[in-house]
């Protein structure tokens, strides 16, 4: 079989249309995890005005060097103060109060002894302290969270600050996950045949696209019966944006899926990449809808899924990118095992700023070994082009902590 290169497959998928994002409102307390469909602008300065950003004394800055300052009264947080400072006079403001007129300074309450309605100065501050100018946090027409965003806690809080009651949000694509195989067992279900295991595939990849943001239609696990499949992908291509499907797509002669996908009249963009693991990935598309019939391996179904699957969420929520990547350098020599696209399951650690790379745990063995992927894992990417690799190379890693 000839194999696609792993850059050209990207290619043609990232040149795959899938419409214009589409768009709802949601409730602040149900914005965490969706992502922003429209730049979140400052319609106003914050603070609107000086604001005190401690406890004390509001005070003229050439007056620190009297002998004692009249106070004429306090000055509460979320108090209107209207009152104007003179030559001699100071307020006791409190943190987060609007700074009086005719104040410039904050001196700290424990910087002052206060008696018989006057404070004196004990110790000095520079003109200005603790006091937050117009704008410092921003300023009216700057562009806050930028379209594309994904919600986190720091933007609910942002968004609550903006008095943000609905949130404009890309609608969650539809994401329809399936395990083909009769040696697979679904998750409960018992058996006393011995050749079979347990089915991961699914509830790895429903974990995996719902963490990136889509909604995930969980279809459970279904044997090598080829009207049985073509009918459970029937169904899928009528409530999803996209069918991923594991199992059923090597050369073997219960591998039905690889046919089943143009019977269903999707036309196949591509099917065999020079990747390891997961060559035989089939990627497929009908109208609007997309098929990705991905290996049965667990570790071979998980990267595919996000080399593949997860720039189509992201594309389809209007999201910067699917994934983050990073330049790393290896902390120990690299034994490459094929002369494809690898991608390696490894540890990052972070020195002095720098990225480094080790394999202090992981298992070398088959596409099948998902516990590689434990403990912060990140995924290594060498080349087709790359051999074995000295310590001290710098190469690309894929991380997985955020998608």
């Amino acid at each position: 079989m000839s194999l696609l290169p792993y850059k050209t497959s990207i290619s043609m998928l990232e040149a795959l249309e899938v419409g214009a994002v589409r768009v709802e409102k949601v409730m602040l307390s149900s914005a965490l995890g969706r992502v922003l469909a429209e730049d979140i602008v400052a319609k106003y300065n914050d603070p609107k005005f000086p604001t005190a950003s401690m406890d004390g004394y509001a005070v003229k800055f050439d007056d620190l060097s009297r002998d004692s300052i009249k106070v004429l009264g306090d000055n509460p947080a979320g108090h209107d103060e209207q009152r104007v400072i003179n030559v001699g006079e100071c307020i006791k403001t409190f943190t987060g109060s609007k700074m009086p007129l005719g104040a410039d300074t904050l001196i700290q309450i424990e910087n002052v002894t206060f008696e018989d309605g006057k404070i004196t100065i004990n110790e000095k501050v520079p003109f200005g302290s603790s006091v937050r100018p117009i704008g410092e946090g921003y300023k009216e027409g700057d562009i806050l969270i930028k379209k594309g965003t994904k919600i986190g806690f720091a933007e609910i809080g942002v968004l609550a600050g903006l008095n943000q009651v609905m949130v404009k949000v890309s609608v969650k694509p539809r994401v329809a996950v399936i395990s083909t195989g009769s040696e697979i067992l679904d998750l409960g279900q018992e058996s006393d045949n011995p050749a079979q295991i347990r089915s991961s595939n699914n509830y790895t990849i429903e974990a995996l696209f719902t963490q990136a943001g889509a909604e995930v239609i969980q279809l459970g696990t279904i044997g090598d019966d080829r009207d049985g499949i073509m009918q459970i992908f029937q169904n899928a291509l009528s409530s999803a944006d996209i069918i991923i499907s594991t199992g059923g797509v090597s050369v073997g002669d219960y591998d039905f899926v690889k046919d089943i996908v143009p019977q269903l009249g999707a036309e196949v963009v591509f099917k065999g990449v020079a990747i390891k693991p997961g060559r035989h990935i089939m990627v497929a598309q009908k109208d609007a809808k997309f098929i990705l019939a991905l290996p049965g391996f667990a570790y071979s179904s998980t990267v595919t899924s996000m080399l593949y699957g997860l720039p189509l969420v992201a594309k389809m929520l209007g999201k910067f990118s699917p994934y983050k990547i990073i330049d790393a350098k290896l902390a120990e020599d690299f034994k490459k095992r094929s002369k494809f696209t690898e991608f390696t399951a490894c540890n990052i650690s972070v020195k002095d700023g720098q990225y480094f790379v080790d394999f202090d745990g992981k298992k070398v063995g088959s596409s099948a070994i998902l516990v590689n992927m434990l403990n912060n894992s990140a995924l290594m990417v060498t080349d087709e082009k790359d051999g074995n690799l000295e310590k001290d190379t710098m190469v690309k890693v894929i991380l997985l902590e955020q998608f």
